[in-house]
C-alpha cells in the first residue's frame, strides 16, 4: 500500500503525497515547537518540511520510514532556523499593560524567549506509542516548564534529547538523522540530560491534578478568585514552598511566597481589583488571558498570558507571557466589556 500510494507521489500526485505525510503533521508541528519554542516558527518549519520532501521524493529510497525520513528534514529544518536565529537575535516584543517597577528578583538569568502552545494543537496530536528508550511522555514532554528547559540547551543537544527521550528514537537513527556518530550522539545525550535533569521538578514529587478534573477546576478557580480581588494571602495559601514566578523572556524570577507576594503587591493594578482572568488551555496546563480594566471606559485589555504548573494541591509554578499574538489561537478576544 505504501509503496503504490508512494509511487503515485513520485508520478506527481499530489493527493498521495498527502495520504503519505498528512498523518505526521500534528507530531511534526509539535516536535518543532519544543525544538523552537515558538508557535509560529514550528508551523513555518513544517511548512519548509513538507515541500522540501515534495521535492526531494525522487532521492527518497524508502530505507528508513516515511515517519523517520520527515523528521530527518523536520529536524536539520529546525537546526539551521537556530543557527539562522543566533546570528539575528530576536526582537523582543514589548510586555503588555504598564512598565514594570519591581523588587528585586531571587536570581537573574539570561534572557529566554518561549512561548506556550495552544491546546487546541493537541487535540488531533496522535497518542503513538514511543520506542522503547523513551523517557518521558508525549504530553509530559510538551510542559512548559519542559520546553523552557529544552530552550537552554545548545541546538544539537536539543535535537538528540528530544530524538531520543522524547520520540524514542534509537542512537543509531538519531546519528542517521543528524549525520553523525553513534559515539557524538550518545555524548550529546549525556550532557543534555545533565543539564535539563538539573532545570525539571523531580519526577517523583506530587502529580498535577488532570486535567479538567474537579480537582483542577477548584484549585484553578481559588487563583482567579484570588488575583482578581487582589488578594496577596489567599494567593500565598494556593503557592508551593518553593513556587517559581517567570515571565519571559524578562530575566527576573521570583521563588518563594514571600517573593512572589511582593511582586505582586509592587504592581500599579494591585489591589484595585483591576484584574480580569479569562481561562484556556496551553501545554495541556490551565492558562488564562489576563485583561487589565480601562478606569476610563467600560472596556478591559489584553495584558497578556498566564499558565499554571500545578503540583498535588497547589500551584508550583506562575509563567506570564507579555505578548498577545497568541491571543486569538487560544480563543481570547483582545478586549473584555464589563
Amino acid at each position: 500500500m505504501i509503496e503504490s500510494t508512494l509511487a503515485r507521489a513520485r508520478a506527481g500526485d499530489g493527493e498521495a503525497f498527502r495520504e503519505l505525510t498528512e498523518p505526521y503533521r500534528r507530531e511534526l508541528q509539535a516536535h518543532c515547537y519544543r525544538m523552537l519554542g515558538s508557535v509560529q516558527d514550528a508551523e513555518d518549519t513544517v511548512q519548509e518540511t513538507l515541500l522540501a520532501a515534495w521535492r526531494g521524493l525522487g532521492g527518497f529510497q524508502g530505507r528508513a520510514s516515511v515517519r523517520a525520513w520527515l523528521y530527518r528534514i523536520a529536524t536539520n529544518r529546525c537546526l539551521n532556523a537556530l543557527r539562522d536565529t543566533a546570528r539575528r537575535p530576536r526582537p523582543q516584543q514589548p510586555a503588555a499593560g504598564p512598565p514594570l517597577d519591581v523588587p528585586e528578583p531571587t536570581r537573574r538569568l539570561e534572557p529566554l524567549w518561549f512561548e506556550p502552545y495552544p491546546d487546541t494543537l493537541l487535540e488531533d496530536l496522535p497518542d503513538t506509542a514511543p520506542g522503547p528508550d523513551a523517557r518521558y511522555e508525549s504530553r509530559e514532554s510538551l510542559a512548559l516548564a519542559f520546553v523552557a528547559g529544552l530552550q537552554r540547551l545548545p541546538p544539537r543537544q536539543r535535537a538528540v534529547l528530544v530524538l531520543r527521550d522524547v520520540l524514542g528514537f534509537r542512537t543509531a537513527e538519531v546519528a542517521d538523522l543528524l549525520d553523525s556518530s553513534g559515539v557524538s550522539v550518545n555524548s550529546a545525550l549525556q550532557r543534555a540530560r545533565s543539564a535539563l535533569d538539573g532545570q525539571l521538578p523531580a519526577r517523583d514529587r506530587d502529580r498535577a491534578p488532570l486535567p479538567r478534573s474537579p480537582r483542577e477546576r477548584e484549585l484553578v478557580g481559588r487563583f482567579v478568585d484570588a488575583m482578581e480581588n487582589s488578594d496577596v494571602d489567599r494567593l500565598v495559601a494556593l503557592l508551593a514552598d518553593d513556587a517559581w514566578l517567570t515571565m519571559p523572556p524578562e530575566p527576573l524570577e521570583y521563588q518563594g511566597r514571600v517573593a512572589i507576594a511582593q511582586f505582586y503587591e509592587t504592581l500599579a493594578w494591585w489591589g484595585g481589583k483591576a484584574l480580569r482572568l479569562v481561562p484556556t488551555r496551553a501545554n495541556g496546563q490551565p492558562a488564562f488571558g489576563s485583561y487589565l480594566r480601562d478606569p476610563t471606559s467600560p472596556i478591559a485589555h489584553a495584558y497578556g498570558l498566564v499558565v499554571l504548573s500545578l503540583e498535588g494541591d497547589r500551584i508550583s509554578a506562575i509563567t506570564r507571557f507579555g505578548d498577545n499574538g497568541l491571543f486569538p489561537m487560544l480563543g481570547l478576544p483582545p478586549t473584555l466589556r464589563d
